[in-house]
């Protein structure tokens, strides 16, 4: 579950990106769409002055305040990927751990039958 850092109450406009800056204050930039160029520098809209921990991450949540939950290190797609690659790893070892015997060479007839 998220946890609430700091309350800012922020209102979202459409055509803006909402973040939290290095200086830990909400910011928001002008969003570009098909080719335009860039419409000037990022404005502060609340400063919080939030420190971040090492391990979260941090996000302005629906009621615009900044909110943050631990970072998911691998994940469920992770495991099940190391697993199945356990797996083929030991059926392989178990499947060419072995050498089959060398074949004897065919053995030649008498000479002078027909």
């Amino acid at each position: 579950m998220a946890e609430k850092v700091a309350e800012a109450g922020v209102s979202r406009e459409p055509g803006w990106l909402y973040y939290l800056d290095k200086k830990g204050n909400i910011s928001r930039a002008k969003m570009v769409r098909g080719g335009e160029k860039k419409k000037g520098p990022p404005e502060t809209v609340a400063k919080t002055g939030v420190s971040r921990e090492e391990g979260y991450l941090y996000y302005i949540d629906k009621n615009g305040d900044v909110s943050r939950v631990p970072m998911s290190r691998g994940g469920a797609a992770r495991k099940k990927k190391a697993a199945a690659k356990k797996t083929k790893k030991a059926a392989k070892k178990t499947k060419g751990g072995k050498k089959k015997a060398a074949k004897k060479p065919a053995k030649k007839g008498k000479k002078g039958r027909r």
